[in-house]
């Protein structure tokens, strides 16, 4: 049963403000369908398309007690996933830019002719998941996601000289890897 009228659906947001799961699940399949349709004409990705529901739905779960039955909920699922959307596609132009930037500047010119950027990509990724577990945290929170030194240190709880000595780490790493292996 669809709850298109203002009234039941801020009934249902009221229920869902007090942790009611029906509420919840009502609301769900009211907007799944919906949000996945908004995310697959951005990202064109069944996989994608359907983390974002997830990733919306547990957002509204997690801040569910702080919901207020007099705004529209669509109007607030819509603009958490708008949100999620516009961070994913930054962060891979942030990514991209990256790798278009910072790698080709860390190698010799000869080399980084000779290697193709798709498979130094793949490459990176490889070794970047070979370093150690925090190692490869504090390094994909400051080259994926763009965090600097500062907020991987608070972030992580550890000094700002401990994230710059894994970075430092992390990319003697992958220089001393890609500067043996050939392409």
């Amino acid at each position: 049963m669809r709850y298109h009228s203002f009234e039941n659906e801020a009934q249902l947001v009221r229920n869902l403000a007090r942790g009611n799961i029906l509420a919840f699940n009502t609301l769900f399949r009211e907007y799944s369908g919906r949000l996945y349709r908004f995310a697959y004409g951005y990202f064109r990705s069944e996989e994608l398309s359907e983390e974002l529901v997830q990733e919306v739905f547990t957002r509204v779960w997690a801040n569910h007690r702080s919901l207020k039955s007099e705004y529209s909920f669509k109007s607030y699922l819509f603009t958490i996933a708008f949100n999620i959307i516009k961070k994913h596609f930054r962060r891979e132009a942030y990514v991209s830019e990256y790798f278009k930037k910072r790698i080709a500047e860390e190698f010799d010119l000869e080399t980084t002719r000779k290697i193709s950027y798709d498979s130094l990509c793949q490459y990176v990724y490889g070794l970047v998941d070979k370093l150690p577990k925090r190692r490869k945290e504090i390094f994909r929170k400051s080259r994926f996601e763009g965090l600097s030194i500062k907020e991987i240190a608070r972030e992580m709880k550890i000094s700002h000289k401990t994230v710059e000595n894994q970075l430092t780490e992390a990319l003697k790493f992958i220089r001393h890897n890609i500067n043996k292996e050939s392409f």
